[in-house]
């Protein structure tokens, strides 16, 4: 394997273990504090602001990196740590992202109902799952540098 993959796949993840960590611990405590109204208004410009070419290099390019390390270094005494990484990268951001907190996304983005309503259909579910992708995320980058270590 080389290091530099390992070194980048390393440095992607942590920048998405620090996203999803910081909606937790200071995006959403803060968004909490506003009226049902300003709460909405505000997800939905989070949500519509946050599809962009950097978010896309750092969501898709954490799981990739992360695949091409291990492919480089299948054979290296790091590949444990680079396989949990990667499992616990595809569980906590492709797959709680998709199957949960995208669907919230979308329902708020285009819900019709009040904004008590659509905060409450919202807000508590989001949050939650938000919680389990940061910890599963940083645990997937806690991985990685455990298996940079061991180069």
């Amino acid at each position: 394997m080389t290091r530099a993959s390992l070194v980048v796949a390393t440095a992607l993840m942590g920048l998405a273990a620090g996203l999803f960590a910081a909606f937790s611990y200071a995006v959403m405590p803060g968004l909490r504090r506003l009226d049902d109204a300003s709460f909405v208004q505000a997800m939905r410009a989070v949500n519509a602001a946050i599809l962009n070419p950097v978010f896309a290099v750092v969501f898709v390019g954490a799981g990739a990196a992360t695949a091409v390390a291990l492919g480089l270094g299948w054979h290296a005494d790091a590949r444990p740590w680079i396989v949990a990484g990667a499992v616990l990268y595809v569980v906590g951001a492709f797959l709680v992202t998709g199957t949960v907190n995208v669907p919230l996304n979308d329902a708020l983005d285009t819900g019709a109902d009040g904004a008590a309503q659509l905060r409450d259909a919202f807000e508590q579910r989001w949050v939650v799952f938000n919680h389990l992708r940061s910890v599963l995320t940083t645990a997937a980058f806690v991985c990685l540098l455990v298996g940079l270590a061991d180069q």
